[in-house]
Formats: C-alpha cells, sequence, structure tokens
C-alpha cells in the first residue's frame, strides 16, 4: 500500500509542478494568434501535434536525466537545488509580468507565421516544452528510484498534455470566457505556486547536503581530530 501511496505522490508531483509552467490557459491567446487563418480541424491538429511533441521532449530529458548526472557528476541533493532556484525565478517573473497574455509579441507572431507547421517549433519548443519544464522534469529524475517511478512521471507528463491539449482546442472558447485579466490572474497564481515548489525543491537539496552520511562523518573526524 505504500508503494501506491509512493508512485500516487509522484504522478501528482509531476502533474502538480509540470501545469504551472507549461501553463496552457496562457498559452492558449498566442496559440490562437500563431494559427490565425487556420481551420478549425487545421487547429486540432496542431494542438494534438505539438502536446504528441511535448510529451517526446519531457520523456527523452527523464530518460536521459540519469545519465547526464552520472556523466557530469551532479548529485540529487545539487540538482534539486538548482531546479528550485530555476523554478523560483520563473514564478517570481510570471509575478512580475506586466504584459498582457492575450497579445503576443508582434515578433513572435511574425515567425509564427511564416512557418507552415508551428506544432514543433514555437508550440512544443519552447512555449510547452521550454526550459521550466525541461529542468522540472530533471527534477524529477532525483525523486525516482525505480523504473515505476518513472511510469508515474510520464503517467504525469501524459495527463499535463491531455489537459493542455483541451484546453488549446477550446482556447477560442476560454479566452473569450475568462478574458486577458483572467488569464493573467491565472498566470500570476501559477507564479506563486511555482515560486512555492522552487524554494521547496532548494530546502529538500540543502537539507540533504546536510544529512549525507559522508559529510556527517567527516564533520565527526574533523571533531575527534581536534
Amino acid at each position: 500500500m505504500s508503494n501506491v501511496t509512493h508512485l500516487w505522490a509522484i504522478f501528482l508531483g509531476t502533474f502538480i509542478g509540470l501545469l504551472p509552467i507549461i501553463n496552457p490557459l496562457a498559452a492558449a491567446p498566442t496559440f490562437l494568434a500563431i494559427t490565425e487563418g487556420d481551420s478549425a480541424e487545421r487547429r486540432r491538429e496542431q494542438a494534438r501535434k505539438g502536446c504528441l511533441y511535448m510529451v517526446g521532449i519531457l520523456v527523452s530529458f527523464l530518460i536521459g536525466g540519469t545519465f547526464i548526472m552520472n556523466f557530469f557528476g551532479i548529485s540529487i541533493p545539487g540538482l534539486r537545488i538548482a531546479g528550485g532556484i530555476l523554478m523560483t525565478g520563473i514564478g517570481m517573473g510570471m509575478l512580475a509580468t506586466r504584459k498582457s497574455a492575450v497579445k503576443p509579441d508582434a515578433e513572435e507572431r511574425e515567425a509564427a507565421r511564416k512557418k507552415v507547421d508551428i506544432s514543433f517549433s514555437p508550440l512544443a519548443m519552447p512555449m510547452l516544452s521550454g526550459p521550466g519544464s525541461i529542468a522540472v522534469t530533471l527534477g524529477f529524475t532525483s525523486l525516482a528510484t525505480a523504473w515505476t517511478d518513472y511510469i508515474a512521471i510520464i503517467a504525469g507528463i501524459i495527463t499535463v498534455a491531455f489537459l493542455t491539449y483541451i484546453v488549446l482546442r477550446l482556447s477560442g472558447r476560454i479566452v473569450h470566457l475568462i478574458g486577458p485579466v483572467g488569464v493573467n490572474a491565472m498566470t500570476k497564481i501559477m507564479g506563486f505556486l511555482i515560486m512555492c515548489i522552487g524554494v521547496q525543491f532548494v530546502v529538500n537539496g540543502v537539507l540533504g547536503i546536510a544529512t549525507d552520511p559522508e559529510l556527517l562523518r567527516g564533520i565527526r573526524e574533523a571533531l575527534a581530530a581536534r
């Protein structure tokens, strides 16, 4: 039973950690802008392919995360602290932004219009699976101790992708319903949640270093030598 609870905790942690960063509500207006002039069927296709690409990108970093950590000698507490600092910065940026979420940059719109297929770029990367979501995914590799943990994380990624697809598919109705003020409010709420998660990542990383058995053994030996 404890193993099931552990898997549910990892699944929910992945879902709650990724959803505010991907923030499909904030991505909906930009998605409408970069698919301007497309038919409803074309928009659904672009949203579906973009979400599939997002899953592929994040799962690739999830699976390759352990190799990257071992190759560069990155410890789990160090990864948590780095990921937490990055998440905290992203959350602060979301709280401080005053830009309307309904009006994407003119350069972003122009670059998007030049692309025939926008499902991979800019939709999947960097809009949906940008540096923030990749950092969170790498951070969750530090919590995975068995292959079932990886399945739980992948299930969380797929769930977020499915919810994102639903939001993008209904983007026109959602933006019209909640308006620019509602989108900005949701962005700030999610930014605060990201900050909280980032700070907790840093706290867990510091505690991991402070309670490391080798570090404690070294401190005891240094004190004993005196």
